[in-house]
């Protein structure tokens, strides 16, 4: 009978044993070797054995070519690293770090030799991000000593680490592997046995999602990418992420996840089963959503699917001088992109007193680029200068484009659109900025629907790149170029997308804060352990709840109804907690408490 762990005492962990010497194995390997701990790698192939030294051994030279390294602690470091193709190699281990292919099997049977080969005080783990820890545990003679830890890729330069308990592990072997994690210069997050755990459980969602979008073929791939590029900050567009990380593999993950959720979020789109079956997994196949230059480069070359630069487009409308409505901050940033790029701008509010203050604000943001050396003094002053400000769309009458930046409110879009149709000269463009609403239900509040088109900016519009254009399915094809010809003229990046509630953005952004909300809904877990879960492993400029306190809760609780609304998925219904909060004022930064407390401004 096994000695219980509770009995026995733990080694310092010293030596660790790494089974799986793929990209991530190897990557672990190099941050344990960093650390001062002796490693054993060990694979069933020779030559992946070999290919890991090797990958190791160029790693640490570019280490020592930047100045992270000297000669001397990369030859310590290459010192400690050994490999085996035997797993009786792990015999001394104080840890075991399995990182093999995620087959119930194949760990499975790693897990049963290891009972026969380690000390009593070993501490199994497994790097599994998709299947459960434990039902691997339940599997092994000792599963009070088993647990996962799961690192990001690249493991030496990515900080989180998650650290997976099961309800039968030790306390003890939790603490002491969260020890490691910190002695490693890491960020452990502790959470709960479920497939995908914090990080991957929300981001496979969101690129599950990204892929049955362009499925649809509601958008090309590349402005898919683009769109959550430049509208989110994301480091990489999602289609290009599935490449990176392996089609294959996340259709692996997002299986386990819908085993256990029956989210249909979670159903792994067609296209990935798809494309995996074909071999096209990405990256290291050469091919997947994009085709690479070779299997395993991150160049992109042309093939079929790429547009052809220089591709020709029905020709727009002239435009020379652009009508704003509205009087908030999107709507003052939206006249300042455009008199900044050289255009003749009405802005016109309700009153002269609001159009004037919106004007002001202008002023304001004007000069703060000035003081920070952006701007001139006098490319500010002649920027003001294009600006008239007035108090009625009666002085639209000229303009060649006319953009709606009023409140989110379909009524009140719509009688402004009856407005403009009346003001607006023939041929001038209507477009809306709405971020949430149909933009056809616009156009049809006039006498012509083909002149309007959706524009939607993103906060703040003078710094944000990205505008979706949205067409409806009566929009012109003169129209629909004149905005991209706009677009080019102010120096934002334009996507194209049909006329369906999120457009690109918000279809694929909310979804993702929902699903937030309901790991804390349901004690999974914690505010700080998620946003730092998603800023170290996911790479976004901003954690959910973070992000949800900016964007305001009773914005994102709109949109969230919308998109349930159009979509029928009873996984897009508003988390209750998201309700709750909105129900007793709690809107984020703006009144000082969302899901933090916060100053008041």
């Amino acid at each position: 009978m096994a000695t219980p762990f509770s009995d026995t005492p733990l080694s310092p962990l010293k030596t660790i044993a790494v089974v799986g010497l793929g990209t991530m194995g190897t990557g672990i390997t190099e941050v344990l070797a960093r650390s001062g701990r002796e490693v054993v790698g060990i694979d069933v192939s020779e030559a992946a054995a070999a290919r890991s030294v090797a990958a190791l051994e160029a790693s640490t030279a570019r280490a020592v070519e930047r100045g992270r390294l000297t000669g001397q602690e990369r030859a310590d470091v290459l010192a400690r690293v050994r490999t085996s193709t035997d797993l009786t190699a792990a015999a001394d281990a104080d840890l075991v770090i399995e990182v093999a292919p995620e087959s119930y099997g194949i760990k499975q049977q790693i897990f049963r030799e290891l009972d026969g080969i380690v000390r009593p005080e070993a501490i199994l783990a497994t790097g599994t991000n998709a299947l459960s820890v434990t039902r691997l545990a339940a599997d092994s003679a000792r599963p009070e000593r088993v647990l996962g830890l799961h690192f990001f890729n690249p493991a030496p330069a990515m900080r989180l680490v998650e650290v997976v308990s099961s309800v039968l592990t030790a306390p003890q072997a939790v603490a002491a592997v969260t020890d490691l994690a910190l002695e490693l210069g890491k960020e452990p997050v502790a959470v709960g046995d479920r497939p995908g755990f914090v990080a991957d459980g929300l981001l496979f969602g969101y690129l599950n999602q990204a892929a049955a979008m362009y499925e649809a073929k509601y958008a090309s791939r590349e402005d898919i990418d683009a769109a959550m590029r430049l509208g989110c900050g994301l480091p990489m567009g999602p289609l290009a992420l599935l490449d990176l990380i392996g089609v294959d593999t996340a259709r692996t993950v997002l299986e386990a996840m819908y085993a256990e959720s029956r989210d249909r979020l979670h159903a792994p789109a067609p296209i990935l089963k798809q494309l995996s079956e074909a071999g096209l997994t990405g990256r290291k196949a050469g091919r997947g959503f994009y085709t690479y230059e070779a299997p395993g480069s991150g160049t992109v070359v042309r093939d079929a699917l790429t547009p052809l630069d220089g591709d020709v487009l029905t020709p727009g409308r002239p435009v020379r001088s652009v009508g704003v409505a509205g009087s908030g901050t999107m709507a003052s940033g939206i006249a300042e992109v455009f008199a900044k790029a050289g255009y003749e701008v009405v802005l016109a509010a309700r009153s002269e007193e609001k159009a004037q203050a919106a004007k002001a604000r202008v002023g304001k943001s004007l000069s703060r680029s000035v003081d920070k050396g952006r701007l001139t003094a006098e490319a500010a002053a002649r920027t003001l200068d294009r600006i008239r400000a007035t108090g009625s769309c009666d002085d639209f009458a000229d303009v060649d484009l006319a953009v709606e930046a009023v409140a989110e409110d379909l009524a009140v879009k719509q009688q402004l659109f009856a407005t403009l149709d009346k003001v607006c000269k023939p041929g001038a463009v209507l477009a809306t900025t709405t971020s949430s609403l149909p933009v056809v239900a616009c156009a049809r509040a006039t006498s012509r629907p083909q002149d309007v088109v959706g524009m939607h900016f993103f906060n703040p519009a003078p710094a944000m790149k990205l505008v979706e254009v949205v067409r409806t399915v009566l929009t012109a094809d003169d129209v629909h170029a004149t905005v991209r010809e706009v677009c080019v003229k102010i120096k934002k990046h334009a996507v194209d997308c049909g006329d369906r509630a999120g457009f690109i953005v918000n279809a694929l952004l909310f979804p993702y804060l929902n699903n937030a909300i309901k790991m804390v809904q349901e004690h999974y877990a914690s505010l700080d352990d998620i946003d730092a879960a998603m800023k170290l492993g996911g790479g976004y400029p901003m954690g959910p709840f973070e992000l949800l306190d900016v964007v305001g809760l009773d914005v994102s609780l709109a949109i969230e109804k919308v998109l349930h609304r159009e979509f029928r998925d009873p996984g897009l219904a508003p988390a209750p907690l998201l309700e709750h909060l909105v129900a007793a004022g709690c809107l984020g930064r703006k009144t000082g408490r969302g899901f933090r407390e916060h100053a008041r401004r």
